[in-house]
């Protein structure tokens, strides 16, 4: 999921439509009802949030500092100000990068998976067995091939991916794909999307590799 902070409701509608269409969850928040959430959030919210984006908000509640404090998710400044002054002022607040607007919704999901990388490490995939797992939307690769998913079941393998030798619930795969505060979609869905994803993957790799724990959630398994 990624969360939108700007005080321009325009704003936030707009990159949460056009995240949408890219399959990816995302929320927005004012400046003060975002400093509220990520000092109070639950750990298990905050680890569905694959980045935050800053757009115009106040810096009395907003501090990419702060939001390390409680996550090491990218911390990205939009900029509407084309200066070096303003960039640099952005980049001494502790943003991890800054966006000079527009962009194309596609640039900052590529930019978020290379911090992400350098986090974590060089690669631009993971990989599981005769799998290779992509964290930049392209199509799951098995022995090679390429194996093309529906938006959500490449979002979900995509999070279990990451999540690499760690068991998650139901919820942190709710969260990440649909997003914390969707309240129009039914958890449940995340069962039907996992199972018709474990289908697909057994008929090509002829075993299954998503584990599944009642009450303890999923894990990829070679």
């Amino acid at each position: 999921m990624i969360v939108i902070v700007d005080e321009r409701e325009l704003v936030k509608d707009g990159y949460h439509s056009l995240f949408g269409r890219e399959g990816v969850a995302s929320a927005g928040f004012g400046s003060s009802d975002f400093g509220e959430w990520v000092s109070t959030a639950a750990d298990d919210d905050l680890k569905a949030v694959r980045a935050f984006l800053i757009g115009e908000c106040s810096s009395e509640f907003v501090s990419p500092r702060k939001i390390r404090d409680r996550t090491s998710a990218p911390v990205i400044a939009l900029s509407d100000q084309h200066s070096l002054e303003n960039t640099l002022r952005l980049f001494e607040s502790g943003v991890d990068d800054v966006i000079r607007k527009p962009v194309h919704i596609r640039e900052i999901l590529a930019r978020i998976s290379a911090i992400s990388r350098r986090v974590q490490e060089d690669k631009p995939y993971s990989e599981f067995g005769a799998m290779r797992i992509f964290m930049d939307g392209r199509d799951l690769e098995i022995d090679g091939e390429p194996l093309p998913l529906p938006r959500r079941e490449r979002r979900i393998l995509e999070f279990l991916a990451s999540n690499a030798g760690r068991r998650v619930t139901k919820t942190q795969v709710f969260n990440a794909i649909y997003g914390i505060f969707d309240e129009e979609v039914e958890e449940n869905v995340v069962e039907s999307h996992i199972s018709k994803l474990r289908k697909k993957l057994r008929e090509k790799l002829g075993y299954d590799p998503i584990d599944s724990k009642r009450f303890l959630g999923y894990r990829l398994v070679t």
